[in-house]
């Protein structure tokens, strides 16, 4: 084993990468999860528009099996829903690398030049940016459960400090996700050059060029060699 390599694994277990490893898995754990929320926002949604067509059916169902079948209901429900699925992954998507970017400078420089863009809007933008509106939500979600607040409809939906207390948790969430990159460029800005671990949303010089915004790049010519060698294992 060479001596790179063994300072390369050394730096992989450093305290500021295995803590960004850990803020990483809480955001998945929490990212993973809510997405599933799609399933019953597209399932509400389509139940919505088809009992607006069938108003004799939906009528029967709030008389007869409950007030949820309404259409307001129905409505708060999916904004409620698609509130809580926003929030929720919002974190997951920037550990991921999977936000759209529009930085035609960055872009074009190398690694550590692109840590250092990192950990300035990092630094100096996501993170207080998050907690600012973090303490703002926080204001609003315990006005909401003091005052009961519910629907501004007659018809609607109660208890909003619950959808409002989601969206702190996303915020949470989010900030995790950015305190997990904002580690990494420090260790990628200050680290030895040998340091080698796995990077959310930078690439090392060796694999520069290999993705695009975090995708790995598909390069037709190797796919249609896999191609042929999967229909060569086939026939033998």
């Amino acid at each position: 084993m060479t001596e790179s390599t063994m300072a390369s694994r050394e730096m992989s277990s450093h305290p500021l990468v295995l803590l960004s490893y850990r803020l990483k898995a809480f955001v998945e754990f929490f990212g993973q999860r809510a997405a599933y929320l799609i399933v019953p926002l597209v399932l509400v949604t389509m139940w919505d528009v088809f009992s607006r067509k069938m108003v004799f059916m939906q009528i029967w169902l709030v008389e007869n099996i409950s007030i949820w079948f309404r259409s307001t209901m129905l409505q708060e429900m999916e904004w409620h829903l698609h509130t809580a699925l926003f929030a929720l992954v919002l974190g997951y998507g920037f550990t991921r690398n999977r936000h759209v970017r529009v930085d035609l400078v960055r872009m074009h420089m190398q690694t550590k030049m692109q840590a250092t863009v990192e950990f300035i809007g990092t630094t100096f933008f996501m993170i207080p940016y998050t907690i600012v509106v973090l303490y703002f939500c926080y204001v609003f979600t315990y006005d909401s459960f003091l005052t009961n607040e519910i629907s501004p409809s007659l018809v609607g939906m109660s208890h909003r400090w619950i959808i409002k207390s989601i969206l702190a948790v996303g915020l949470i969430i989010a900030l995790a996700s950015g305190l997990a990159v904002w580690l990494q460029t420090i260790m990628v800005m200050f680290g030895p050059k040998e340091m080698r671990f796995e990077l959310m949303t930078l690439e090392w010089p060796e694999e520069m060029g290999g993705g695009v915004e975090g995708y790995k790049r598909m390069v037709l010519e190797d796919q249609e060699t896999d191609m042929k060698k999967i229909g060569k294992a086939g026939k033998g």
